[in-house]
């Protein structure tokens, strides 16, 4: 745990400002905006990175004027999470996609709400009143290591802790680069993934589940800086509240849910904000 330890002390000062790429990290639990859309979902702050994925999405999209009438956005690998009625509550229109469902329940993701099967499942929580969600949400399956080329001129897109799902970390990489292609010049992606808290040099690299260190970032953030794209600024800064420095050990007991082990590594969310080039 050198590594982990070495980077654990580093860089603990926080910007409240607009959502930059980085890790989750305890203090957002307590900020206005975090709370704010926690209270839109109907539950409370509970330090799990799920939730933390959720709300941050929220937030850098929000940040970024996207989550308004005439919008268009595109989320992959959507499960059942809330996001598409939450947006189609402020009047964004939403393409809902995942996984081949044949393939999906190949690999497990028909348990635990991982896998959607249609919209029927995407406005459980009733966020968004029916008819409006109906005229504003639209599902459609999705490789997301073959992107349909006729899904373009989106205005944002998205995804939730997806793309280290894809076999490789190369893959994860060219899926970044590719989903650019489904966005008008200018259009904004937020997307989340694992990050590796363990180590800067061992990692699951070929996986159900690959696990991105701090090199493999800065490497896919410059490259998509030399294609010309805008990526915010990576803050690595790992948190200095006592829920920063726990981790829940396997069988995850999911009570504070930040950090959490994953084979011999200690893993949390690192989420990327994206801009296409104009």
């Amino acid at each position: 745990m050198e590594q982990a330890e070495r980077k654990w002390n580093t860089n603990l000062v926080y910007d409240f400002g607009k959502r930059r790429s980085e890790l989750c990290r305890a203090m957002d639990f307590k900020t206005d905006w975090f709370k704010r859309w926690c209270n839109e979902l109907d539950e409370q702050p509970n330090f799990h990175r799920k939730q933390w994925e959720f709300v941050y999405i929220m937030q850098a999209l929000w940040e970024r004027n996207c989550i308004q009438p005439g919008k268009k956005g595109l989320v992959f690998a959507v499960g059942t999470e809330p996001l598409p009625a939450m947006f189609a509550k402020y009047g964004a229109d939403i393409l809902a996609t995942d996984i081949l469902p044949e393939k999906g329940i190949e690999k497990g993701w028909d348990n635990g709400n991982q896998l959607c099967f249609g919209t029927e499942s995407l406005n459980r929580r009733g966020i968004c009143p029916e008819s409006e969600f109906k005229e504003r949400v639209h599902y459609r399956a999705v490789d997301m290591n073959d992107i349909p080329t006729d899904l373009a001129d989106f205005d944002f897109n998205w995804s939730s802790c997806s793309f280290e799902h894809l076999g490789t970390l190369e893959k994860g990489f060219a899926f970044l680069k590719n989903q650019l292609k489904t966005l008008k010049p200018g259009g904004w992606a937020v997307h989340t993934t694992e990050y590796n808290v363990s180590s800067n040099d061992e990692t699951q690299q070929n996986n159900d589940t690959v696990i991105y260190r701090q090199r493999d970032i800065e490497q896919i953030v410059n490259e998509l800086r030399s294609d010309g794209h805008f990526v915010e600024e990576v803050n690595f800064a790992l948190g200095g509240l006592p829920e920063d420095f726990m981790v829940d050990t396997e069988p995850h007991q999911q009570k504070v849910h930040l950090k959490l082990q994953v084979d011999k590594y200690v893993v949390t969310s690192i989420g990327l904000i994206i801009q296409k080039k104009h």
